[in-house]
């Protein structure tokens, strides 16, 4: 028949080995090791303390007065202690306990080792003089290297726990499209960036196998992760892939993205995961062609005056040619017109350049918009002897707060529209009072605003076909207007584009407003 300690170990290690398989969570592990304990070596009292990258911690605390640990813990935390051991510790607990005058007689304190390594240690209190016997502090010991590996793991599996909810934190808020997929191609998991640009749930998308997921219009620039995979992808763990293209969707339209595949290897090299980043590169696109808009544009429209301001300055200055003086009135007029382009096109240039860098600034004072209407129609009524420009504006139109200088180019851009698009005719500014507000149009008795156009007419270097064929300009004056507006706090719209339920019709003309608040 056992000894009675022998039937002792062999039931608490039985208790610390369920502990083992069962318990993963560190702070109910340590509270049933530390309760075990206790009752193993016939204990009142005990604590676990652990060993922590910044210090030592209480985790477990059992018949100890709450103003000794709260006493304990800052102690454990001090720097001097950080790299304390054992033996030391246990001395410290003695004379804590005696200095506290606890009641608690005798004590035992064993480490907790697991991997080589100290991660913490049991300590055990008796309330009566009886010292631990040799025997006790073997069972300890037997007891305590188990509880060691059991606490090992729970911390390995709070470290996994832990990592774990932070990939999927940065798998949730990653603004680009993330798919894992496993050795197979198939897809393991996606984030909801990703599905909300593909227009399914994520549901529908795991377990399918990548190339049933991701299908392009046309041939993508780079190669496929088929086409990589059939000829040896990845042959390193850095051999990431890149492939752009038109991706299609359960749902037009098509999705222009920039797709990177990263290898997961096994430490034999295996393939396990690839992870797929997917980005919407649709500005990207967007913004090459404007880029190339607005190459082409400027270009054409800056070589246009260059050229003619070259050309007649060159022929008044022909040695060989005498001009007569209405001639050379005619070529310097021309001269002088071209220039006021070429300047007008670089402020306007200027102007979209301050915008997208940061906005325009305002200079804001009270400002008579009936008086700078009738200033802005004056000045092309002499432009324009083919057009009669008007003005009407209520009485006691009120004065708003405004940048007189922006508002005027508001107003300039849409009559210099006006006279662009209407070859003959009467040009209107008009005005009226709302009450939190006051709207002005500019109307024309022009061909009118084409249905297909309207939603685009507001837009950087955006010109209808026909404007290209029929006019000159770059496509910014109309895109400045909305800005200067919308920095006052207003909106602009074509009649029938925003505010009617009716579109413009044919050859009726074309009328732009815009709001500004009083």
């Amino acid at each position: 028949m056992l000894p009675d300690f022998r039937v002792r170990q062999r039931d608490y290690l039985l208790e610390i080995s369920r502990l083992l398989t069962q318990e993963l969570d560190l702070e109910k592990l340590m509270e049933r090791i530390l309760r075990v304990s206790i009752e193993m070596l016939a204990g009142q009292a005990g604590i676990i303390a652990l060993k922590l990258p910044d210090g030592w911690r209480v985790a477990a605390a059992h018949g100890i007065a709450p103003a000794f640990l709260s006493y304990l813990t800052p102690l454990l935390a001090e720097e001097k202690v950080r790299e304390l051991d054992v033996i030391e510790l246990n001395r410290m607990l003695k004379e804590l306990t005696y200095t506290a005058s606890m009641g608690l007689l005798n004590g035992t304190g064993l480490p907790l080792a697991t991997h080589g390594q100290v991660i913490g240690v049991i300590f055990i209190f008796r309330n009566y003089p009886d010292l631990f016997t040799p025997n006790d502090r073997i069972l300890l010991q037997s007891f305590a290297d188990q509880a060691a590996i059991a606490v090992f793991n729970a911390q390995l599996y709070g470290q996994v726990t832990y990592e774990k909810k932070r990939l999927d934190a940065l798998l949730e808020s990653a603004a680009d499209g993330i798919l894992i997929l496993d050795g197979q191609m198939n897809i393991e998991r996606c984030n909801e960036a990703f599905s909300t640009m593909y227009g399914i749930s994520r549901e529908e998308i795991a377990n399918k196998p990548h190339s049933e997921i991701v299908q392009w219009k046309k041939e993508p620039h780079g190669s496929t992760l088929e086409e990589s995979v059939a000829n040896g992808w990845p042959l390193t763990l850095n051999a990431t892939l890149y492939v752009e293209g038109d991706l299609k969707r359960p749902l037009p339209p098509t999705l222009p993205v920039g797709i990177t595949y990263a290898p997961l290897l096994s430490d034999e090299g295996k393939l396990r995961n690839v992870i797929v980043a997917v980005r919407d590169i649709t500005h990207f696109r967007d913004a090459d062609e404007m880029k190339a808009t607005f190459i082409s544009i400027v270009s054409h429209e800056l070589r246009t005056p260059v050229a003619l301001i070259k050309g007649y300055a060159s022929t008044l200055r022909r040695a060989d040619a005498k001009w007569d003086k209405h001639t050379i009135n005619d070529s310097l007029a021309v001269i002088e017109e071209e220039a006021d382009r070429l300047s007008k096109m670089i402020d306007d240039l200027l102007d979209a350049s301050r915008l997208q860098a940061g906005g325009l600034s305002l200079n804001q004072a009270d400002v008579a918009i009936p008086s700078l209407a009738l200033r802005v129609s004056e000045r092309f009524a002499s432009q324009a002897p083919k057009h009669k420009i008007l003005t009407d504006f209520p009485e006691k139109f009120p004065v708003i707060l405004g940048d007189e200088n922006r508002l005027e180019q508001v107003l300039s851009n849409l009559v210099s529209n006006a006279l662009k698009y209407a070859p003959e005719g009467e040009i209107k500014i008009s005005g009226s009072i709302l009450p939190e507000q006051v709207v002005l149009c500019v109307s024309d008795e022009g061909p009118g605003i084409d249905a297909k156009d309207l939603p685009h007419i507001f837009d950087r270097f955006y010109r209808s076909t026909n404007a290209v064929k029929q006019t000159k300009g770059a496509g910014l004056g109309l895109y400045l207007a909305r800005a200067i507006v919308e920095a006052h706090g207003g909106r602009i719209w074509a009649e029938g584009s925003s505010g009617s339920n009716t579109k413009p019709k044919p050859d009726s003309g074309a009328r732009i407003c815009f709001s500004l608040p009083r």
